[in-house]
């Protein structure tokens, strides 16, 4: 499971070091442990897929989500995204809503986001797996070391991204992030809870702004229906 073979590989050389310390393999003990006594979401060859989806050198937009989600099929390994076929989730539905609001996009009939990952958008889990239908239950086991250093990576290349932080969850990872260099966005957590602050906080239009500052190309935030 430690094998650096598992990291897709634009990512190896800037995260490979991460699956040799010991935080990493007592991480991968606990995994495997909780899989063997019942469902842990994603799958196994599911852990990694937003690293998968938008290689090291070609991330624009890094969106921080927290868990993965915890209900059967739904997670597939990128934040906020569901599979083809599972009904979107409330934050997702909300994240939607100001797209149409500001954007002026229609709302797809899915909640299956890989169209933004393979344009550069990583959507990032800080905590990259989870137990069946127990949020937060692989907390405070490793990942967030982990994740931490994809976001570390992204910061030190030479090419500047724009960051997506909503919620007080992923503001806390802002001492990371050289603002100097980078450009950060945040604002409330489209959850339910928290949606009447995040509705009108336009997030899209200040992505945008940033990538045609940062001299990239607009992100089409359009997603296909799939019918």
């Amino acid at each position: 499971m430690t094998d650096i073979a598992m990291l897709p590989e634009s990512w190896r050389g800037v995260l490979g070091g991460e699956l040799e310390q010991p935080y990493f393999k007592e991480l991968t003990e606990f995994v495997e442990k909780e899989r063997a006594n019942g469902p842990v979401y994603p799958p196994r060859e599911e852990v990694f897929a937003a690293l998968e989806a938008t290689p090291y050198d070609k991330v624009k937009v890094l969106v921080l989500g927290q868990d993965p989600y915890h209900g059967p099929g739904q997670g597939h390994g990128l934040c906020f995204s569901v599979r083809p076929g599972v009904r979107t989730p409330p934050s997702l539905r909300n994240i939607y809503k100001e797209m149409q609001a500001e954007l002026g996009h229609p709302i797809p009939d899915n909640g299956y986001l890989m169209p933004w990952a393979e344009q550069g958008v990583l959507l990032l889990n800080a905590v990259l797996t989870v137990r069946e239908s127990e949020p937060n239950s692989h907390k405070g086991k490793g990942w967030e070391k982990f994740t931490d250093a994809v976001i570390r990576a992204v910061v030190e290349r030479p090419d500047p991204a724009v960051f997506v932080l909503w919620g007080a969850y992923a503001q806390k990872k802002l001492p990371l992030i050289d603002e100097s260099r980078h450009a950060v966005v945040k604002g409330a957590h489209p959850s339910p809870l928290s949606a009447k602050k995040f509705f009108g906080s336009r997030p899209f239009t200040q992505i945008d702004a940033a990538i045609a500052a940062q001299g990239h190309e607009p992100i089409d935030w359009r997603i296909p229906d799939l019918g």
